[in-house]
């Protein structure tokens, strides 16, 4: 089972940045994009940072590796960023599956776009917007099998981007979405998990729920400091 989020803050250039932390009571099997942790396997945890908007490391797996030590996260997890901030997510339920999303969406793309866009007229044409990612934590009760858990992957995106297109934006994402859907390691394995599966509808619906409500009013935790 995986916990409700636990949100918490870290001193960084003299303000306290919020990050959500989930914990199971046993090791869970989960797929992620994430940068750390990312792909499948057992984890332990899941922690989704906010950062401000300036960020400018390289190195994202190892500095998520470096707040979870400082939370004492133990073992494998897995670790998102965002530079919303995370007190605003969003949870939904539907039928066992449980959805949080962290929604930005100041930069929605299509993810087709043509191949090369020369730099020069990329700078002088560019609109000034706000960076997004849309980060998704999903659990499901029942034990999916390694394709059903690729599927729930991709089940979870097409909600999302229905959310997108429902809220007016002209994108299917940002360019630094992260999906991670978490289930039991042990039990009969489910084959699927799409859209009109058991548990991929019920995935999809609380994905799609949960993406439009925090694409309403999200802001960027940078605009929500005031010195």
């Amino acid at each position: 089972m995986l916990s409700e989020p636990l949100l918490t803050t870290r001193p960084e250039h003299g303000r306290d940045i919020p990050m959500l932390v989930w914990q199971a009571d046993l090791p869970l099997l989960a797929v992620s994009s994430g940068p750390l942790g990312g792909g499948l396997g057992i984890r332990r945890w899941v922690l989704n940072a906010t950062v401000p908007m300036s960020y400018d490391r390289d190195d994202p797996a190892a500095h998520l590796a470096e707040l979870a030590d400082r939370l004492h996260l133990d073992g494998p997890g897995v670790g998102l960023l965002t530079g919303v901030d995370v007190a605003e997510v969003v949870a939904r339920a539907d039928t066992g599956v449980r959805v949080w999303a962290t929604v930005g969406l100041g930069t929605p793309i299509p993810a087709a776009t043509p191949a090369v866009v020369p730099v020069d007229r990329a700078v002088r044409t560019a609109p000034a917007q706000r960076v997004g990612t849309v980060n998704l934590v999903v659990y499901v009760p029942t034990r999916l099998g390694e394709a059903a858990l690729v599927n729930a992957v991709a089940t979870a995106t097409e909600a999302k981007t229905q959310a997108i297109g429902e809220l007016g934006l002209p994108g299917t994402g940002t360019p630094t979405d992260a999906v991670t859907v978490l289930c039991p390691p042990d039990g009969p394995a489910e084959p699927y998990g799409g859209p009109r599966s058991a548990w991929g509808a019920p995935l999809a619906r609380a994905v799609h729920s949960a993406v439009l409500a925090g694409g309403t009013d999200t802001v960027p935790w940078s605009e929500r400091q005031t010195d």
